[in-house]
């Protein structure tokens, strides 16, 4: 199944704690939860929305935003690959809020995934393309 998640990825937010009388409330940071949302949005568009079982392989080109100041030659190298993003959100952070996402609804549990490609690339339309497969 292959779907995109259209606007600049997300990583995953660290968990949040707050005090409430003598109890301690964990919750995730809103940003994260707009962007898993958007992902589970994404998800549910596509065509092909069996849930998938067993091991799955899973593959993620991220596509990020230029930034505005970039000069036109530089821009140039950007969107044929050969200036790449080093900056923030890292790949990890990216993969764990979309796989998150997608926990009960692609499939069973993260868990399941025992192959994992990942590439980060410029553009001038951030999006991130997933596609997961049986092994």
């Amino acid at each position: 199944m292959r779907f995109t998640v259209y606007g600049n990825p997300v990583a995953k937010g660290r968990p949040k704690f707050r005090k409430q009388g003598s109890f301690v409330k964990t919750y995730t940071p809103e940003k994260t939860l707009n962007y898993e949302n958007l992902v589970k949005i994404s998800f549910d568009m596509c065509e092909e929305k069996a849930k998938l079982e067993g091991q799955l392989k899973v593959t993620m080109m991220v596509y990020c935003t230029i930034p505005k100041s970039t000069s036109k030659k530089k821009k140039e190298l950007m969107l044929t690959g050969k200036i790449r993003p080093t900056k923030k959100p890292d790949l990890d952070n990216i993969t764990k809020s979309i796989l998150d996402a997608l926990n009960g609804r692609a499939f069973d549990d993260d868990k399941q995934v025992v192959s994992l490609t990942i590439n980060k690339y410029y553009s001038a339309i951030p999006r991130v393309e997933v596609e997961i497969s049986e092994v």
